[in-house]
């Protein structure tokens, strides 16, 4: 820590100070009067203003603390200041203002408390050169569901901004695995039964290119970094940055349909498992384009897009305790799900249906057993209420994603 603080510039570190003091924190010989007391004795008018000591002197103050707790406050916050410093002169830049700048980063990247197996990046307290960074490094995870209700790591795929894999590996969970989700994911027992590879590995491999100011890049990121157990400000989210024209409300393009629209194939095929480096690169594809293309961010829905969105059914308001396999009794005919996770470790979670056709899935919305109503967007959409295995009942909503009639 003392070493990163030495690189950090004064003003983050008089910032780092008023947050201690705001605080109330202590480190090991107390807070920020009491080093001052100490430190100058009885000299007269001493000034407490952070902003009127020396470089060394706020360093020696923020070293005393030890507590990870307390370490993760300071580089939390530092890592802020750095995020509102961004400039956008550097196209790459401007990726993560767009990305920070979205109405719903605030909550899908707010990861604290951070428990004690979290790697906080220290980037902030770093040297301007390192902070203004334009390394990038892609990131997509696969996850299963464990038995506790949260979400269990077990695939990683990094690439480098050269589409260089860097990272291609399974990851033992730490928890009991109860639905693997092999549909989605490609993942079963036995793949997991070789793994070699430990979370506190992968934030190792990571922890190199995060010191070193790499901006992270990946399709709604902030579920990998929260499986990763990794809190990082520079993100690019393409999840936030690419959005649909008019739109009625803040709709987030899919992988998929922002590569048929920009990068002109499809990265996922209906009924084939996801890649996660396949995923990883087209994220970083997808940064590139504007970086490098001048892509606009700014994406029309083509009719085709209007056709794959007309043969989905959405499902949401799943408690965490219900699987894959019960999900698929509430509907008929041949369809994949692709879920997504919780924000939360026990809240719930919702799913794609991808039929075959519009016709398909107007069918299975009809074939529904359930109450017939509407979203507060007018979407038609039922509540059904269903047995578990288990022998408890439980509700969900099943919507259709496009108005009747939509052209």
């Amino acid at each position: 820590m003392e070493l990163k603080l030495a690189t950090a510039e004064k003003q983050v570190l008089e910032e780092l100070v008023k947050l201690v003091q705001s605080r109330g924190l202590c480190g090991e010989n107390g807070g920020w009067k009491e080093f001052l007391d100490a430190k100058d004795k009885k000299k007269i008018g001493s000034p407490n203003d952070p902003s009127k000591r020396s470089h060394d002197e706020l360093v020696a103050f923020l070293t005393t603390f030890k507590k990870k707790q307390d370490l993760q406050v300071l580089k939390c916050h530092a890592n802020f200041l750095l995020i509102d410093k961004l400039e956008q002169e550097s196209p790459v830049q401007s990726l993560v203002r767009l990305t920070v700048e979205h109405p719903a980063y605030s909550l899908d990247y707010s990861f604290e408390p951070h428990s004690e197996d979290w790697f906080v990046s220290d980037v902030g307290m770093k040297t301007s050169k390192v902070m203004e960074s334009t390394e990038m490094v892609a990131v997509d995870c696969e996850m299963v569901l464990c038995d506790d209700g949260t979400e269990g790591l077990v695939r990683v795929g990094i690439v480098d901004r050269h589409l260089k894999v860097i990272l291609d590996e399974f990851v033992k969970p730490d928890r009991p695995v109860v639905d693997y989700r092999t549909d989605i994911t490609g993942i079963t027992a036995e793949d997991i039964e070789k793994a070699t590879l430990s979370l506190v590995d992968i934030q190792e491999t990571l922890q190199p290119f995060l010191s070193n100011g790499a901006i992270l890049v990946g399709h709604s990121l902030n579920k990998d970094l929260e499986v990763l157990k990794i809190d990082h400000p520079k993100v690019i989210d393409t999840a936030l940055v690419f959005k649909y024209p008019n739109a009625r409300k803040p709709r987030r393009a899919s992988l998929n349909n922002l590569c048929k629209s920009i990068l002109g194939y499809e990265v996922r095929k209906a009924g084939v498992s996801h890649d996660c480096v396949n995923d990883a690169t087209a994220a970083m594809k997808l940064a590139l384009a504007v970086i490098e293309k001048r892509a606009n961010t700014t994406i029309p829905p083509s009719k085709e897009m209007l056709e794959v969105e007309k043969a989905k059914l959405f499902i949401h308001k799943i408690p965490h305790n219900v699987t894959s396999e019960e999900l698929e009794q509430v509907l008929s005919g041949e369809f994949t799900l692709d879920v997504k996770p919780a924000k939360t470790s026990r809240g719930c979670y919702c799913a794609f249906v991808v039929f075959r056709s519009s016709k398909e899935a107007d069918q299975a919305f009809e074939n529904v057993d359930g109450d017939q109503g509407q979203d507060s967007f007018g979407l038609p959409q039922k509540l059904v209420v269903f047995k578990l295995t288990s022998g408890s009942r439980v509700s969900i909503y099943v919507r259709k994603m496009v108005e009747d009639g939509s052209a």
